[in-house]
């Protein structure tokens, strides 16, 4: 990637097509147009294209092409293929793709994968649909309108004669790929927009559902790794003498955690099963160069980014509209906060794996990852070995939220595996993945606004300051240059409020805490100070809030109706009980706006949270319960970050090591919910994490309203407002 590739060229290049429509790529070229190779055959069938595999017994292979984590994808990209081939979910198998080059980026981020692949599949499926078509006509010797597809058959209209799909495979696969196949008009689809079971459910719920965590190799040994307490140590020495002596403990090796920015040394056990190797792991003695871990803690870096937020910064120059200076000098009233945000862990409920066996300069994997051709392309680098050599499975992945496309674990197992020449399973502990990050970086908002005599905005400043994803993790050297990712939810686009006058800078942050991208990146923290200080000038303003964005919004009309529907939907005009308020937020984020309306009412110091609305409009939909449930799951990890705990940094060492330190917020403490989608033609957008950023804005805007408190520091304590 290059360095000065933006986030949303990145996810725009992920639609490249197999099947040789053209898209655009970093390089602005082009994906060759091409003839399916009809002597290229897979065991499971004849492949149309990449993504469809359909046998002469009229078996249909659909490939999905982005892991799933948890967010549908298994259902989605294939939804996408099956709406234009005609067929159902229950008469494919679905399977997913291995990180060849065939299926373009395979890259599960950045809320992409409907977005990106909404037209590219479906051309894939339409354009197979058309050569089945075209090949019942001739069989039949019949023009070709009289022919058309349904239920994994051709139909000849005249005389209801059919041909399955299997019956025309071959000479189908014969023809040339239609370049510009015939797409549905959204009315007259049948799958996508319908709220589906998805199919993998079932079998997760049974239990048959194959995770990570679950791999099975002849022969596959286990290892539990020891790292460092402090981040960043050395081994200076180890002595494994007693971790042998545990039966079925067959190595104590040195390894290494490979991360973008740093490789740091840690000690493995490898056993035959993975409960001796946790139990040598505790036998170890190791004696660790910590040198340099007491500077790395939370307070010193939040100390650093109350420094460099009053340096000059790095501005945006495309967020620049109007003159700042001017505007506020002028103003009747002016306005300054500043906001924090902590760092936070991912979390998920499969803590980090991978199978691995190297065998030479050939690698089969066996793990959760988000992105196979990533995985493929970091892996022959590391071992030098070409990527032809290295086989990806891809199974099913028990959440991830950003952490799983970040590949250090994968690199331990690599490491491991060629020492001990056997296929090693690494699993860490939930004690190593709640220390031992990478974590969502702390950041701050330093906001700046101003009002003239009318209480409407005259000038608006957002500093982000905070540790660069970019930097730490891509090596952008940011000189003379913000991070570009920073802005989210704040920028023109995705904030498109009329301040007048606005302006934005980025003040890095250094950090050796590893970080990472979290759910919904930069967003779940940039948003915090955006809305709630929209929320401090309305007030300053003596304007309802609601009134006060929909005022400086009236050019936006797809934010104007999502705010008026959760108007409407929450009677927000009504008057509520003297111990109730609800406070408001919306984002726009991944191509989605989102806004919340939480009500709460006072319970002893504190506040109860009573009830969440939310609106999303995120263009055309393929399973709406779907995205309800990713709204939800946002819902739930918004406000985990804003009122649980915080990952926090002291001599090196993370304070936190399991869910008893680390709260996650449980489903006796859950809200009501309602969630509510806005139908429209527009063009699909992210659903995965445009539901997050505004949840703490909103929370902490009700409590102010019900209390007078303003809340600027996350976490805090929803039952003690001080």
């Amino acid at each position: 990637m290059k360095a000065n590739s933006t986030r949303r060229d990145f996810i725009k290049a992920s639609s490249l097509l197999a099947i040789g429509f053209s898209f655009p790529s970093f390089a602005n070229e082009n994906v060759t147009i091409h003839k399916i190779d009809v002597e290229k055959i897979n065991a499971l069938g004849l492949e149309l294209n990449p993504y469809i595999l359909i046998n002469d017994a009229g078996k249909i292979t659909l490939f999905n092409a982005r892991p799933d984590m948890g967010q549908g994808t298994y259902q989605a990209l294939p939804m996408l293929l099956a709406e234009e081939l005609e067929v159902s979910l229950d008469q494919v198998e679905i399977r997913n793709s291995d990180g060849q080059g065939k299926y373009g980026s395979q890259l599960s981020g950045g809320s992409s994968s409907v977005s990106t692949r909404w037209t590219p599949m479906r051309t894939a499926g339409a354009a197979v649909k058309e050569m089945l078509i075209t090949a019942a006509s001739k069989k039949w010797q019949v023009p070709l309108n009289e022919c058309f597809a349904e239920n994994a058959k051709v139909i000849h209209k005249p005389s209801k004669k059919s041909f399955t799909y299997g019956e025309l495979v071959e000479e189908a696969s014969k023809l040339e790929v239609p370049k510009n196949p015939i797409l549905k008009d959204p009315k007259d689809f049948k799958l996508l927009g319908k709220s589906i079971q998805r199919p993998e459910i079932p079998s997760k719920i049974n239990g048959k559902a194959v995770f990570g965590i679950d791999a099975d190799v002849p022969g596959m040994l286990f290892a539990s790794i020891e790292h460092s307490p402090t981040i960043h140590g050395k081994v200076i020495s180890f002595d494994g003498k007693d971790a042998m002596k545990v039966k079925g403990v067959k190595y104590v090796v040195k390894t290494e955690r490979k991360m973008p920015h740093k490789t740091v040394e840690a000690v493995a056990v490898v056993a035959e099963n993975y409960w001796a190797a946790q139990k040598g792991r505790k036998a170890l003695r190791i004696v660790w160069d910590a040198q340099g871990s007491e500077k790395i803690s939370t307070d010193n870096y939040y100390a650093e980014l109350k420094r460099v937020s009053k340096t000059k910064g790095e501005p945006y120059p495309k967020e620049t509209k109007g003159d700042f200076a001017k505007g506020y000098a002028g103003a009747t009233q002016q306005l300054e906060a500043y906001y924090q945000t902590p760092h936070a862990a991912h979390a998920p409920m499969e803590p980090q794996n991978a199978t691995v066996w190297v065998q030479g300069d050939k690698v089969e994997l066996w793990a959760p990852i988000q992105g196979p051709d990533g995985l493929i392309a970091e892996v022959a680098e590391y071992l030098k070995i070409k990527p032809e050599n290295i086989k990806v499975n891809v199974p099913f992945m028990g959440g991830s939220f950003g952490r799983r496309a970040y590949y250090d674990y994968v690199m331990e197992a690599l490491h491991i595996s060629k020492q001990v020449n056997a296929p090693v399973k690494v699993i860490w502990t939930r004690e190593d993945d709640t220390a031992q990050g990478p974590f969502r970086p702390g950041m701050v908002s330093v906001m700046e606004g101003g009002l003239d005599e009318n209480g409407a905005v005259v000038a608006h400043k957002h500093k982000i300051v905070g540790a660069s994803i970019e930097h730490q993790v891509f090596g952008v050297p940011l000189k003379d240059a913000p991070d570009s990712w920073s802005t989210e939810t704040a920028n023109l686009a995705d904030s498109p409020y009329d301040f007048g006058n606005r302006t934005m800078s980025f003040h890095l942050g250094e950090t050796d805490i590893p970080i990472v991208w979290w759910r919904s990146v930069y967003s779940s923290t940039t948003a915090f100070g955006q809305e709630s200080f929209i929320d401090e000038m309305a007030h300053a303003a003596k304007t309802d809030p609601l009134a006060f964005r929909l005022d400086m919004l009236a050019d936006s009309p797809r934010f104007s109706r999502v705010l008026q529907t959760l108007a409407k939907k929450t009677n927000y005009h009504h008057n509520l009980p003297e111990n109730q308020a609800i406070g408001i937020a919306v984002t726009r984020s991944f191509e989605s706006i989102v806004a919340h309306a939480i009500t709460v009412s006072k319970k002893g110091k504190g506040v109860k949270i009573e009830k969440i609305v939310s609106v999303i409009d995120c263009g055309m939909t393929v399973n709406p319960d779907n995205v309800k449930a990713q709204t939800e799951g946002n819902i739930v990890m918004g406000l985990t970050a804003a009122i649980k705990n915080a990952i926090t940094f002291k001599n090196g060492m993370a304070e936190q090591s399991n869910f008893h330190q680390y709260n996650v917020l449980r489903i006796n403490e859950m809200p009501k919910i309602e969630i509510h989608i806005i139908e429209n033609q527009e063009a699909p957008s992210g659903v995965g994490e445009p539901g997050l950023p505004p949840i703490a804005p909103a929370l902490c805007n009700a409590i102010f309203k019900l209390t007078g408190k303003r809340v600027r520091t996350l976490p805090f304590d929803l039952e003690d407002l001080g």
